[in-house]
């Protein structure tokens, strides 16, 4: 991965106790191995608002869930990359998460579901892309009159399966009924909040087969000869959940480890290990050029410092929904942007 002057990129700063690295600055340092170089196709306003939120969903779905992209423009195979790093090399406040959080027969595979909370948000939008890329089946939870449109609309994020999140006990029985059993996987993109209910909503899949595991258990032989064997089916295996705002703080089984695993994305990943980033960096290049990865919509554009903190304001206010708001530090060069 080579870069050369007068390249567009973007430094992709995980490491926010590195202000060498930080945003709204005119020069930034970093390890080659965090930035990305921008094609010609994308503007620098939409590159300013993918990197952080493309690695978050890259690991959630590689690392916490198991998920290979080696078959997505060849991308990495992430918990191979980061066995083959070795423990040592792992931080070691997220060594648990990175090497023994999910077993091998539970990875999430081709075919299997996820359903994501909050598919509003920039690195929802991202993940949504990243799971169909490669192969998983979506079901997104978002305002509907909100953002249902758009979403249904967009050929890079169109959703498998797309829930009303008005009542969230409803949308929880709909998700249920839908998928059932199928459901192993699940994303919060909100908050503690939203994601109990998502935890509710992975709890009774695990109920529900247990139930059915019980009703099928008799105590009567059959008299005739023993069918043919089954087709083998796959091990039985956890639920996930991962909370990129925050987890439940309770729940009413603490069953966590054995039933259902929650996660917390190790970002620094990307920047303390190299292997990590460079594969995510090289990856996250190919995606963009190829045009596989579309970055989130822009829907505002404020500029110089001064208008920082008014940015802001209007996106707590609820302004900026489904979308980025971008700040550009210099309106010369064009490079200087942070979102």
């Amino acid at each position: 991965m080579q870069h050369h002057a007068s390249d567009l990129v973007i430094v992709i700063s995980t490491d926010y106790r590195d202000a060498r690295k930080a945003a709204y600055q005119e020069f930034v340092v970093a390890p080659s191995y965090n930035v990305v170089k921008l094609p010609r196709q994308l503007s620098p306003d939409q590159g300013a608002a993918l990197g952080v939120a493309f690695v978050t969903s890259a690991l959630a779905l590689g690392s916490c869930f198991g998920l290979s992209f080696s078959d997505v423009a060849g991308g990495p195979d992430l918990k191979s990359v980061i066995g083959d790093v070795g423990e040592d090399r792992i931080p070691h406040d997220v060594r648990y998460e990175a090497l023994r959080s999910m077993q091998d027969h539970e990875r999430a595979l081709e075919g299997d579901w996820v359903a994501i909370w909050g598919g509003s948000a920039t690195s929802a939008y991202l993940s949504i892309q990243l799971a169909r890329l490669a192969g998983l089946k979506v079901a997104v939870i978002v305002d509907q009159a909100r953002h249902g449109r758009w979403l249904s609309a967009d050929s890079h994020a169109r959703p498998d399966l797309l829930i009303d999140n008005s009542d969230p006990d409803r949308a929880v029985d709909v998700l249920a009924a839908t998928i059932g059993d199928a459901l192993h996987f699940g994303i919060d993109t909100n908050g503690p909040d939203s994601a109990s209910f998502l935890l509710k909503a992975l709890q009774q899949r695990r109920r529900r087969h247990i139930s059915s595991g019980s009703s099928k258990k008799s105590p009567h032989h059959s008299p005739s000869p023993p069918p043919t064997p089954p087709i083998p089916v796959r091990t039985e295996r956890r639920a996930h959940l991962i909370g990129l705002a925050g987890l439940p703080k309770h729940h009413e089984h603490h069953d966590d480890g054995k039933d259902l695993q929650m996660h917390s994305v190790p970002l620094k990943l990307f920047h303390e290990v190299p292997e990590v980033g460079r594969a995510l960096s090289e990856w996250m290049e190919v995606l963009l050029q190829s045009g596989k990865l579309r970055a989130p919509r822009i829907l505002g554009n404020h500029s110089g410092l001064a208008d920082v903190n008014g940015a802001l304001d209007r996106m707590r206010n609820g302004e900026i929904r489904g979308g980025k708001l971008v700040v550009t530090v210099q309106e010369k060069p064009a490079q200087h942007l942070v979102s």
